[in-house]
Order: structure tokens, then C-alpha cells, then sequence
């Protein structure tokens, strides 16, 4: 399935391009780092999610992606549909490096998703993880990516806000503050006279 977008606006690549390579830079993506992606290519098309999926849209959102992972050098993981428990697709040496679970499935557009299934497609050497903790995420279509994102999630507005027809959210990730009304938390602040022991 193609997907025909007014001549005015650009296609689903430039869209996915665009809003990642946004959410990377304010949230300084780099290597060593990861950006979990959840997609629903039927809310792309203008469908209910879960009913229209299509592999030909999910490779054009896929393009884009690439082209920003290889830009800013992050790591990128997919999450499968609910019909896999959310697991997630990466390379497994990325699954190695950070000792994660390895479950077994191998994602179909009926049981996983057309963007897990073309992601899955499109690796070296493919796996599915059972959970990650990643700093930033983009959620295409509405398909609750937050219970891979690291403590704190932070909501991220992009310039765009849909890919195709799917409303898309984006969020940047931050350690937990610790501490009270003395915490400081930036180098450049100065602590008051009052000290602990």
C-alpha cells in the first residue's frame, strides 16, 4: 500500500526523517544511546490500528529512520504489536551489550507488526528483546512505546505532528532527581552556606 499525500506536503520518509532528526537533536541522540520506535502503518494510512497494516509503508517510514540513525549514530529498536507482548527488534549485539532477555519470535505483519516485521528484515543479525530502557522514543499511531523508556520520560513536541494520517508522539528521557529543597542539580549552581553532615 501506497500512501498519496497532497503534492504540497512531503512524503512519509521526509516525515519520519524529519521528526526524529527534530526529537535527536534537542535531545542530543548520539552513539551509546537508544531510540525505541513504535509504529501502527494502518493509523499511517488512515485506518484503525491493528487492521490495514502494510509492509510497503512501513519501509518508507523506515527509510527516513535510517537515514537520521545513521546521521546522529543512536541506536534504534522496534517495538512489536501486542500480539508479541511489545518485544522488541535489534541487533544482537546491541542485545549483547546490554545483557538484555532474549525471547523467541519472529515478528509477521499479522503478529508483530509490518514495522517490526521490516525492521526485522532489514538487520544483520536479528532478535527480539523483552524489555529496554531507552532515552528517547517515537511513537507513531499511537501504540504505547512508555513502558520502554527510561525514568523520567519527558513529552517532546515536534514541528510535525502526524505521519500520514497517525498522530505522533515523541519523548526525551532524564535521570531521576534525587534530593530535596538543598539538591542542586547543575554544576553551575552555587549551595547555600548550610552544610550537612
Amino acid at each position: 500500500m501506497t500512501i498519496e499525500l497532497d503534492s504540497e506536503q512531503p512524503g512519509l520518509h521526509e516525515q519520519t526523517a524529519s521528526i526524529l532528526r527534530e526529537l535527536a537533536l534537542a535531545g542530543q541522540l548520539g552513539p551509546g544511546q537508544i531510540v525505541v520506535i513504535g509504529t501502527s502503518t494502518s493509523e499511517v494510512a488512515g485506518q484503525r490500528i491493528g487492521t490495514s497494516g502494510a509492509i510497503e509503508v512501513a519501509q518508507q517510514l523506515l527509510a527516513g529512520i535510517r537515514e537520521v540513525q545513521q546521521e546522529f549514530g543512536f541506536d534504534v529498536v522496534f517495538q512489536c504489536c501486542e500480539h508479541l507482548n511489545r518485544a522488541l527488534v535489534m541487533e544482537r549485539s546491541l542485545l549483547t551489550r546490554l545483557g538484555l532477555t532474549e525471547v523467541g519470535a519472529v515478528p509477521v505483519p499479522k503478529a508483530g507488526g509490518s514495522m517490526a516485521s521490516a525492521a526485522y528484515r532489514s538487520l544483520t543479525d536479528p532478535c527480539l528483546a523483552e524489555h529496554v530502557q531507552a532515552h528517547a522514543g517515537l511513537d507513531i499511531g499511537e501504540t504505547m512505546i512508555g513502558m520502554h523508556l527510561r525514568h523520567v520520560a519527558v513529552p517532546f513536541r515536534t514541528a510535525l505532528r502526524y505521519i500520514g494520517d497517525a498522530r505522533v508522539t515523541t519523548a526525551l528521557t532524564r535521570p531521576k532527581l534525587v534530593g530535596g529543597e538543598r539538591a542542586v542539580y547543575r554544576m553551575e549552581e552555587q549551595p547555600d552556606s548550610t552544610f550537612c553532615d
